[in-house]
């Protein structure tokens, strides 16, 4: 059984094919390809499309005589059982000329818990630009918290770090707050010198989500560096991070969670991985961290097994 596996965000796309054959995996190429965007934004559906093409011939260079029996595609922005995740699945299909039962194009969360805890109960929580967190029990009922977009829901990740350093700047600009050096270090990240600017830029249609998550890092260092109201900003969204691990474990019943934590705040803010494990185990002292087993390439081609399977 040759399936294959994608992983879409919106730089690039991975695509992994891989042979399920005998109770094991065998690795067959690995591809890269342009990343995705909206499905209902200008070139959504050619973007999408050019991702699944691209990664595909790039992953089967080596065998392009091979022929695919499922896919799975994890992306960001797709809602499970929405209108959107059927498009997906229905371009996947097509693009690959292959049967829309035996594929998928669902959330990437979903294929990060799966490659993280492939065949048991767990718990996957992202916080990059973005956050969220998605469980998983022993019966396969899943519950989702968080990453309804950053305009509503980004507690937790580093668009709110920045967003809340930003706001700190203001405060400190009039006086609310003393003045620090990182009121300096990000107006100049955003070439800004008054408060007027600051307004003016964030209003800009080419300012959204990642350039409120670029000034995290200064956030991060400046509570490093002893700045109370910056460590507070942590330790916010380190306990918004916790909270939604927590709401996870009690809803799925998981008395001894496994946790597996992804993404650019945790893997590289200064500080802020700390900060979560120690929230996470104030508000569930239970829980356990440990290594993913798998990326979520793998979880997509796990899930892409299932799903033929499950069609024969």
């Amino acid at each position: 059984m040759l399936l294959a596996g994608f992983d879409a965000g919106q730089t690039s796309t991975r695509c992994r094919i891989g042979r399920w054959q005998d109770g094991r995996w065998e690795p067959v190429g690995d591809g890269y390809g342009p990343g995705v965007c909206h499905l209902a934004s200008a070139g959504g559906v050619e973007r999408f499309q050019d991702a699944i093409r691209v990664s595909s011939t790039e992953a089967m260079n080596v065998h392009p005589d091979l022929t695919l029996d499922g896919a799975v595609m994890g992306a960001s922005g797709i809602e499970q059982g929405s209108i959107i995740q059927e498009q997906a699945t229905d371009l996947l299909a097509r693009t690959l000329a292959l049967p829309t039962a035996q594929v998928l194009a669902t959330g990437d969360e979903r294929t990060a818990l799966r490659g993280a805890f492939p065949n048991h109960a767990g718990i996957v929580v992202i916080s990059g630009t973005g956050m969220i967190c998605l469980g998983r029990n022993d019966q396969g009922v899943e519950h989702r918290c968080g990453g309804w977009g950053w305009l509503l829901d980004g507690a937790g990740s580093a668009f709110d770090i920045g967003h809340q350093g930003l706001q700190l700047t203001l405060q400190m600009a009039d006086r609310r707050r003393p003045d620090h050096p990182l009121r300096k270090q990000i107006w100049t990240a955003l070439d800004c010198t008054t408060s007027a600017d600051v307004k003016a830029r964030v209003v800009q249609p080419d300012f959204g989500a990642a350039d409120f998550a670029a000034l995290a890092p200064l956030v991060a260092a400046a509570a490093v560096q002893d700045l109370a109201e910056a460590h507070c900003i942590l330790e916010r969204s380190a306990l918004a991070l916790a909270t939604s691990i927590r709401t996870v474990a009690v809803k799925l019943q998981l008395d001894r969670p496994n946790l597996v934590g992804h993404g650019g705040a945790l893997e590289h803010l200064d500080g802020f991985s700390r900060l979560v494990k120690t929230a996470v185990t104030t508000v569930l002292p239970s829980s356990r961290w440990m290594p993913a087993a798998g990326d979520a390439c793998h979880g997509a081609l796990v899930m892409a097994q299932e799903r033929v399977v499950k069609q024969r």
